[in-house]
């Protein structure tokens, strides 16, 4: 994906992380790529990343979320307006990499990739003209608590949808676009494929009994075993039951 020059002048980037060499790596990657960008790399710990922060006013801040006095989750919490975009930057954290992800927000993985770093940056560099939504913020902050159950920021062409997983009856493949189902009755398209939401959502109930469907195992009301089998939605909706994915479905039901 190619950056849209149209879409910024001179944007400011912050890189807040505890090791100064990963700081310097990053802002010598950033320089090659030539993007029209002013670097900031000053933040090496919560204080001083706070710091940084109201004093540079970023338009994206790279973020690490391991340091010494602290994680890079508080330094947004002391932020009181996220008028800035955030990349995270992480060794491989399995919880504090799902939270991200349910929160729509974007991360990089250490060590640096830099065709990862590029793609990151210049897919957030191509939407800073829009308007930060509280929304994934306010996601994130409920999901890096492990007892909350998971919130999922769902993003349309319009709006940014927060959801809680529990209200999601089904979703439905359209290519590389999803259909939601929620329990409201609304229906919200998402830009994103069933695979990544299947990785995502499979730990909490949720099974793809078909490759264009995943279900929420909760809302499943019967299975019926006219037409080589379906499975029926207490929404009313009847879905296919792959045959190779019987045994499994049956069994889960049984684990609920």
């Amino acid at each position: 994906m190619y950056l849209n020059q149209s879409f910024y002048t001179m944007k400011k980037i912050l890189i807040i992380d505890d090791e100064k060499p990963t700081r310097e790596l990053i802002k010598r990657m950033i320089e090659s790529f030539g993007f029209d960008v002013e670097i900031f790399i000053d933040g090496e710990n919560v204080k001083s990343g706070i710091d940084s922060i109201h004093r540079v006013q970023p338009d994206l801040v790279f973020l690490d979320i391991q340091m010494p006095d602290g994680n890079g989750f508080d330094v947004l919490k002391s932020i009181n307006q996220i008028n800035f975009e955030v990349i995270f930057i992480t060794a491989f954290q399995e919880y504090a990499i799902q939270a991200i992800k349910f929160s729509a927000l974007d991360y990089i993985l250490k060590p640096i990739d830099e065709v990862e770093l590029r793609q990151s940056l210049s897919n957030v560099l191509n939407k800073l003209n829009e308007k930060s939504d509280e929304n994934v913020f306010q996601a994130l902050n409920h999901n890096i608590q492990p007892q909350n159950k998971r919130k999922l920021v769902l993003k349309t062409q319009e709006s940014n949808y927060l959801v809680d997983i529990d209200d999601i009856i089904r979703c439905e493949s359209d290519k590389n676009y999803t259909f939601f189902y929620l329990k409201t009755g609304k229906k919200i398209l998402v830009s994103r494929t069933l695979k990544d939401y299947d990785n995502l959502l499979s730990p909490f109930q949720f099974f793809r009994v078909q490759q264009s469907h995943l279900v929420n195992l909760n809302y499943v009301d019967r299975y019926d075993k006219q037409d080589g089998g379906s499975v029926i939605m207490k929404d009313g909706a009847s879905i296919p039951l792959s045959p190779v994915k019987k045994d499994q479905f049956f069994k889960m039901l049984e684990n609920l």
